[in-house]
């Protein structure tokens, strides 16, 4: 499974009804006097290997796949759209994708947030 299939997917209510239980379970051991209450859940993460540059940057964030899309007609360089396809399928998404993180930036670089 690539992590355009993970991005891609529609999760079922079922699916995300047990995420939240399983995120509502993490949290509540999390709390737990018996840890400290300090946000550990007394995991033992040391056997998992960490993830390779290479993994990192394969990684996307997952979206609100609810947000509705307004289909746009776009002029860019050729250079522009050339490097934008060699990232791989979803050329259009990613474009998508570089202007939402830009606008969340700037968002959050605004004083008094």
């Amino acid at each position: 499974m690539s992590a355009v299939d993970i991005r891609d997917r529609v999760w079922s209510e079922a699916e995300l009804a047990a995420f939240a239980e399983s995120a509502a379970r993490q949290a509540a051991a999390d709390s737990l006097e018996d840890h400290g209450g300090d946000g550990e859940s007394g995991i033992d993460y040391t056997d998992i290997p960490r993830l390779t540059d290479l993994q990192l940057s394969q990684m996307v964030r997952l979206r609100d796949r609810r947000q509705r899309k307004i289909p746009v007609s776009v002029r860019l360089d050729a250079n522009v759209l050339d490097w934008l396809k060699s990232k791989g399928g979803g050329h259009l998404t990613r474009i998508n994708d570089i202007l939402l993180n830009l606008m969340e930036a700037e968002a959050a670089a605004k004083p008094g947030r």
